[in-house]
């Protein structure tokens, strides 16, 4: 596979260098902004290849699954000449009123915007994410089989400090990436996220006459984890919407002195009153939903949300939950390093891999045949992108059948109450992260998710009619 010409051929078809705005990638997509998205050619970009699909939005997302999608964004930004993740500074008053007005007419859906803008936020913080509760799990399997053992010796510490730092400073990562997404300066969004950083030497930490400072209204000493990761989240994006604010009505000959001094005084009054309770409410809230349907609801709670995860995954918007995933694998917070909600999901890709074979042994059409022969195997090693935008998602009725199947394996995996230690894998390589322990409840549940998967797609997913006609014959 030639990465240069794919890269070529893909800045043609999306209207040229001067239409592309920005060049990122995630774990299986390159994430494309541009000035005008009808410049773009989305039939001839799925004809490239490599490409497995797009997702359209207010960037153009294009499929090509880990490890290919790195290849391509390499070489597309010494193409363009933005750096990787980085937008360009251009002038958006280069498009049309008329271009702007269809625009905001066909992607202007506020939920579906606001969640993408916070999916982007954690994307550049995903390799960070993974090493780092990656090791956190297995540095905690060898201290109990070792009984401490490599305790104390210097490369065995920093190792594990590299996965310590990660989630004891991941507050000031999020709130510089929210601030800079939602059009603020990143560094004023740092400081924002660093209210949520514990730190002896912080000043609102101080003892004064041997008591520690209290807050207003609530008489509380003051507890830079109330409201965690979401309170700086929350607060990067506040600081945003606070600068834009101030910078619009502040003079030119000043702005650059006062503006961020205003942002961060008002704003660190706000925070510190406001948002990190809200935090707080908001993390106890979602804590008390996942352990509803995780304790009480169990199986059928584990159902429904495998049942209901692929949608999300088809329109992108699964990233809106790595905020809830990195807060489950703190290992500083309530579950502990333990995420039990992320293999109840993983499921929902093992239905889809039991939809693909019944389609396969029932169909006769030998174009879809290719399709589901080169999906399965990646769709088994966990990359299910291949399959749903390949072959059940254009046909909807496998799609539905694939997320009813896969439900019965999310049940499997909450009754079994499987748990990860981090995230960013799944199907067979979801071993890997998988609670010590529980590789062999994993792969059973796994296994109830292809044959539901397969059984609910043999009776009531296949049409060769529909199949023709999307295929052809």
């Amino acid at each position: 596979m030639n990465y240069k010409e794919i890269s070529e051929q893909l800045v043609e078809l999306l209207g040229g260098k001067p239409n592309i705005t920005s060049n990122a990638a995630c774990m299986t997509r390159l994430r494309v902004g541009l000035r005008d998205m009808s410049k773009a050619d989305t039939g001839g970009i799925k004809k490239v290849e490599g490409v497995l699909g797009i997702v359209e939005g207010d960037t153009l997302q294009i499929i090509f699954g880990p490890g290919k999608v790195n290849k391509v964004l390499e070489e597309l930004y010494k193409i363009t000449g933005l750096a990787k993740g980085q937008a360009e500074d251009g002038d958006v008053n280069d498009l049309t009123r008329e271009n702007k007005a269809a625009q905001k007419a066909k992607y202007d859906k506020p939920v579906q915007r606001f969640l993408k803008k916070i999916a982007n936020i954690f994307v550049a913080l995903l390799p960070g994410i993974i090493a780092a509760g990656l090791i956190n799990g297995i540095c905690n399997v060898i201290n109990v089989s070792t009984q401490g053992a490599l305790s104390g010796i210097w490369w065995y510490e920093c190792i594990r400090t590299m996965g310590w730092a990660m989630f004891a400073y991941l507050p000031i990562l999020a709130g510089y990436n929210a601030a800079k997404e939602f059009g603020g300066s990143g560094v004023l969004g740092a400081i924002a996220g660093a209210m949520s950083i514990a730190n002896a030497s912080m000043p609102l930490l101080a003892t004064y006459n041997d008591a520690q400072i209290t807050l207003p209204i609530t008489n509380a000493v003051f507890n830079p984890a109330n409201g965690g990761l979401l309170a700086a989240l929350i607060a990067g994006v506040f600081f945003a919407f606070l600068e834009k604010k101030i910078r619009k009505h502040m003079p030119d000959l000043i702005d650059t002195f006062i503006s961020p001094l205003l942002v961060l005084i008002i704003g660190g009054i706000i925070v510190l009153l406001v948002i990190q309770p809200l935090g707080a409410v908001l993390t106890k809230g979602i804590f008390a939903i996942l352990s509803f349907a995780y304790e009480k609801l169990g199986v059928a709670g584990g159902y429904i949300l495998t049942a209901g995860f692929l949608p999300l995954v088809s329109v992108g918007l699964h990233q809106a939950l790595t905020p809830i995933h990195a807060m489950l694998n703190d290992p500083a917070g309530d579950t502990q390093g333990i995420n039990y909600l992320l293999p109840i999901l993983m499921m929902a890709g093992g239905g889809q891999v039991g939809a693909g074979l019944a389609l396969y042994l029932k169909t006769k059409n030998k174009k879809l045949k290719g399709y589901i022969r080169d999906s399965i195997p990646v769709g088994i090693l966990g990359i299910g992108e291949p399959m749903m935008y390949a072959v059940t998602l254009p046909l909807i009725r496998p799609f539905v059948t694939a997320c009813i199947g896969a439900g019965f394996g999310g049940a499997a995996a909450a009754l079994m109450h499987l748990g990860t230690v981090s995230q960013g894998v799944s199907g067979l390589f979801g071993l890997l992260i998988v609670k010590p322990g529980q590789q062999f409840g994993y792969i059973i549940a796994m296994l109830v998710a292809y044959a539901g998967g397969f059984i609910v797609t043999h009776f009531f997913g296949v049409d060769e009619d529909i199949i023709n006609e999307v295929y052809g014959e």
